[in-house]
């Protein structure tokens, strides 16, 4: 059956290439398995089925025949489960690949996205200001970690896995920023990723789906 991704039809200019969906699409693209898009629009009030699906009416959500599933982790896990190009069946190299997608999403990514928080919608308010240097400061001390933990190897495994579309994506957040312009060996590794072909039919893809702005109802 045909895998489809719930996504959104409109984001805002600087929010487009970087929805979560990205990361489902890239995972399809790696193994090539076909997918379609349901799309639903960002304007409140989302229906009422959605938050069936989904608890926060966030996308993405995952349907593969019967099995219906959110959270983009968990999606990416659910894919990576059905090629080894993803997921190797190796013990070991399996254990690793699992961790670091743990890892990008727990450890990494919230730091991040609380930066945009501060950086961005809410640069005005005084805590925000307050807050950002010390932020900053601890986000680069994960960074100072994976960059120890990465090493001189291309990928955080053995070969390239779902760890990487996981990782990628979560520093893509940060990837015009001196947090990780200032780490070589991340500016690669973001790089790298971002070169597969897989990535960029993802990107495009996810690009291409995007409406013109909806009218608030």
């Amino acid at each position: 059956m045909t895998i489809e991704i719930t996504a959104l039809n409109w984001v805002p200019d600087f929010a487009r290439g970087y929805v979560r969906d990205l990361r489902p699409r890239w995972a399809c693209e790696e193994i090539g398995l076909p997918y379609a898009t349901r799309l639903i629009s960002p304007v409140p009030p989302k229906p009422a089925w959605y938050f069936e699906e989904q608890p926060w009416g966030q996308v993405p959500v995952l349907h593969d025949g019967d099995v219906q599933i959110f959270e983009s982790g968990a999606i990416l896990l659910h894919l990576a489960e059905k090629d080894t190009r993803l997921l190797s069946h190796d013990p070991q190299q399996r254990a690793t690949s699992i961790a670091w997608v743990f890892a990008a999403l727990n450890s990494v990514e919230p730091g991040l996205f609380e930066l945009g928080n501060v950086s961005l919608f809410s640069k005005d308010e005084e805590w925000a200001k307050l807050r950002r240097p010390s932020l900053l400061e601890d986000i680069g001390k994960k960074l100072d970690r994976l960059v120890d933990a990465l090493g001189e190897r291309e990928w955080l495994g053995e070969a390239f896995s779902v760890a990487d579309i996981a990782m990628v994506t979560v520093l893509r957040n940060a990837d015009r920023s001196e947090l990780v312009l200032s780490r070589p060996t991340l500016a690669a590794y973001v790089a790298r990723g971002m070169a597969r072909p897989a990535f960029q039919r993802a990107m495009d893809a996810q690009l291409a789906d995007f409406q013109p702005a909806p009218v608030a109802a």
